[in-house]
């Protein structure tokens, strides 16, 4: 018989979590199933017993997969199954990863699998938020050894009032969306996008996430406890020498803070000086010595350099390139450097560099979003490049990574909340970082903002971003935020912050926090120094640009956009397309349309202002509706013995009677000189009550010849004429 432990976390609005243990995927070191409402994740979690032999890093792999199942839904494609990892799949991974990473022991090497499975959806509550939850507490019922539990919630702020992981359908409403993870002690991870809110609002959502997050790390704690695994498994995955650690430190921390106190601009300048240190310690061995005691030198070597640029900083405010802890590295910035491309742009700050390029499409060009729970189209696209030569390193280029869809997706949040809204186009940025040298993703916004102005975008506010360090050792009061960090202060610093935002406020943001005990204090400094960076950035921005070109470029479509009643939308697509296309065809213009509440919404590009006008006159025709009275520009489309089919609005046909030609008698259509297909002007005359049949005069709109009389009408109701 199974016998499940089950914890229960209520939230603030009276719904419920539930953590469940001891009955499904009993063979993994921990399995947990988290259930909220109908939707249900399974997290599993697997590590080797020993690590692979030479690795010094923490071999960490998170997977999230949504089973399209889960929602009673079919999959896409032709073998109707899941496939590869969707990038909201891919940035819940993120997420979870870089919540867990930190917490686990830094000489723990073994491979870690966590894998977390949606098994049941109903579309109200979102999965994304649950997803770290369900990882850590299947690490807190396994063995491994971690420094958790973390949890992970989704706060918005919806009417002023802040929403622990809210719906689907509140989360439409919100001004604020952040993900914050957290240990019950201290944030690790943030990231979020907002409409220009200021550095106080931040704060205040992540103090109420953090409050929402306590309770749930309270009740894995009492989970493992229950399961007793508090006590977890021994390992020895690193073989020290102390003596050599010592030699390391003793011949080479002078030289390396020689070097970190040099103040050397250029990235490999550093890099190579550091080297030359180790290599010049490994010297004194011979290559037999060096078979076993390399690695533990690289590895001793790596904390001197560390230990190095951060006392540097600490002690005398110097960091690795000269500059002070409130300094940015020298921008200079250029629009247009290309002419192809309908807007382009190049930002450089210190050694990374960005170039941006905006491409405008039509409707045909809307990215297709096909999750499990969420279905529909994103007009506004962006997508980050960070090929190798950008480090100067000689490798090919294989794909988009994870990395690569992580940083897109910051840059995404950051701009796209910009675009004017209702805006005609499609826009794709797209950002090729040409160099690297720290904060590549801050650097895509401020030249994907550039780009977007020279495009002739109308952005409401132009965006800048800058990312922020901290250096802060254990037991120490003293600590530095710095600005504008390089790689290797991101690398070998407690903090990777990011802070994107307009004159207004904050748009969006990351945070990844590598050091246990960081107050909210150092968030505030952290924040106010982010948002004077932020600032001067925007000044050099606008400084390049002030205001996006009042006019798109030569070469960019023209599109406009007009409405018609929804009952009108069948008569311009028209049997099988046969009109719209004919339109097309005939203006040279794209046209598309769609239904859009009790309208439809008509998008008409093309390359010049003649065929969009002349696609806007035709669609206008159709819509129009006929009026006693007026006067049309018509087409006979069929003659017979009492008159013509007369063609007088698309799609509409009103008989011209044989009487209604001309002032004189005519015996047969054809005395008049008319054939299938003339254009003819017509009026129209009447339009029956009972059958909507139309009746057209083409005399009515010519002189009447003199000393013409009307005879009565006869029998038939013809009149006679001569």
């Amino acid at each position: 018989m199974i016998n499940p432990i089950v914890k229960t976390i209520e939230l603030a609005d009276g719904r419920t979590i539930t953590l469940e243990t001891g009955k499904l995927a009993k063979q993994a070191d921990g399995a947990v199933m988290l259930r909220m409402g109908n939707t249900m994740l399974l997290a599993t979690v697997c590590a080797a017993k020993d690590a692979v032999p030479g690795t010094d890093f923490m071999p960490l792999q998170v997977e999230y997969k949504e089973k399209y199942s889960a929602f009673g839904r079919f999959p896409g494609g032709f073998t109707q199954r899941e496939g590869r990892a969707s990038d909201y799949e891919i940035l819940t991974c993120r997420l979870v990863d870089r919540a867990l990473r930190p917490l686990f022991p830094d000489n723990f090497h073994a491979e870690v699998y966590v894998n977390i499975i949606l098994f049941s959806a109903d579309g109200i509550d979102m999965p994304d938020a649950l997803a770290g939850l369900a990882a850590s507490a299947a690490l807190a019922v396994s063995d491994i050894p971690f420094g958790g539990p973390i949890a992970e919630v989704r706060v918005a702020r919806i009417d002023g009032q802040f929403v622990i992981n809210p719906t689907f359908e509140q989360l439409e409403k919100a001004d604020m969306d952040l993900m914050v993870g957290a240990t019950y002690e201290n944030i690790m991870m943030v990231e979020g996008e907002m409409k220009e809110v200021s550095e106080q609002d931040l704060l205040a959502a992540l103090k109420a996430a953090h409050e929402a997050i306590k309770p749930m790390c309270k009740a894995q704690m009492e989970l493992a406890e229950e399961v007793g695994s508090t006590v977890k498994r021994e390992y020895c995955h690193e073989v020290n020498d102390e003596d050599l650690r010592k030699a390391v430190h003793d011949a080479c921390y002078d030289k390396a803070y020689a070097i970190a106190a040099s103040g050397n601009r250029n990235k490999h300048e550093r890099e190579d000086a550091f080297t030359a240190i180790r290599e010049e310690f490994k010297a004194q061995f011979t290559e037999e010595e060096l078979e076993e005691k390399a690695p533990l030198i690289d590895r001793y070597y790596h904390d001197v350099e560390k230990e190095a640029m951060r006392r540097c900083i600490l002690d005398e405010g110097k960091r690795l390139d000269g500059r002070k802890t409130t300094e940015i590295r020298p921008i200079w910035c250029e629009v247009s450097p290309l002419p192809g491309p309908h807007g382009s742009a190049i930002f450089t700050r210190g050694e990374t560099q960005a170039l941006a390029t905006v491409t405008l499409g039509t409707k045909d060009d809307e990215k297709i979003v096909d999750d499990v729970l969420v279905q529909g189209k994103e007009r506004f696209l962006l997508h980050y490049n960070f090929p190798p030569f950008s480090t100067g390193e000689a490798k090919a280029q294989r794909g988009v990574g994870r990395r690569e869809i992580g940083h897109g997706h910051l840059a995404w949040r950051a701009l796209k909340g910009q675009i004017p809204e209702g805006y005609p186009y499609v826009v794709r940025v797209m950002s090729d970082i040409l160099e690297s040298n720290g904060s590549s993703s801050m650097a895509t916004v401020c030249a994907g903002t550039l780009a977007l102005m020279d495009a002739g975008v109308q952005i409401k506010n132009p965006v800048s971003g800058i990312a922020m360090g901290l250096i802060k050792n254990a037991g120490e009061d003293k600590y530095a935020v710095l600005s504008d960090i390089l790689g290797d202060e991101d690398h070998l610093g407690d903090m990777d912050f990011k802070v994107t935002g307009t004159k207004n406020g904050i748009t969006a943001t990351q945070m990844d926090i590598k050091v246990d005990g960081l107050s909210y204090d150092i968030l505030e400094k952290a924040l106010l120094q982010a948002k004077e960076g932020r600032e001067y950035i925007l000044g050099k921005l606008t400084e390049t640009m002030p205001e996006p070109r009042a006019d798109l470029k030569p070469h960019a479509p023209r599109i406009e956009t007009m409405t018609i009643p929804k009952e009108f939308i069948g008569a311009v697509i028209g049997p099988g397309g046969k009109i719209i296309q004919g339109m097309e065809e005939e203006t040279g213009a794209i046209i598309n349309i769609e239904e859009v509440g009790n309208e439809g919404r008509i998008e008409i590009a093309g390359t010049n202002k003649k065929c969009i006008d002349d696609a806007i006159r035709m669609i206008k025709a159709i819509v129009a509706i006929p009026e006693v009275g007026e006067v049309y520009h018509g087409k006979i489309r069929s003659i017979m013995p009492y008159g013509a089919f007369v063609e007088f609005l698309p799609g509409k046909d009103g008989l011209l009677h044989i009487s209604e030609f001309d002032w004189k008698r005519l015996e047969t259509v054809e005395e008049a000189g008319w054939k299938e297909g003339d254009d003819i002007d017509v009026k129209l005359l009447d339009i029956d009550p009972k059958t909507g049949k139309f009746k057209l005069s083409h005399k009515v709109l010519i002189p009447k010849p003199e000393g013409y009389t009307e005879k009565p009408e006869r029998k038939g109701g013809r009149h006679e004429k001569r």
